[in-house]
């Protein structure tokens, strides 16, 4: 499992008629910053993951790849490679709060 945040989301009119109805969305993988430990950082790379709990653009996510991501009811039959299973409420680390969604900190980007 990674972090992730939403930066985005994709349409594809054209697809396999297993992905059809399914939400797209660009998420880039976050890590936490090594020096202080204080804050999240990009890894400066993007991913299309398949969305069914709802996330939105800027939300932080958890997502799954490989065949991990073919393993929740709703994607069990479909041809992907990065799902969200989690919409991240708080991140805490040694005590601290590095990231709450209800203040949509930012910041940490």
């Amino acid at each position: 499992m990674f972090l992730a945040k939403v930066i985005g989301s994709t349409v594809a009119t054209q697809k396999v008629a297993s992905m059809v109805g399914h939400k797209l969305l660009v998420v880039e993988p976050f890590r936490l910053e090594p020096r202080q430990r204080k804050g999240l950082k990009t890894t400066e790379r993007t991913f299309v993951a398949v969305d069914t709990l709802g996330a939105g653009e800027g939300d932080f996510v958890l997502i799954t790849q490989g065949s991990s991501a073919r393993l929740t009811p709703e994607t069990k039959n479909l041809p992907i490679d990065t799902v969200v299973i989690g919409i991240v409420d708080t991140v805490h680390v040694d005590q601290s709060c590095i990231y709450r969604r209800d203040e949509d900190d930012t910041s940490s980007s």
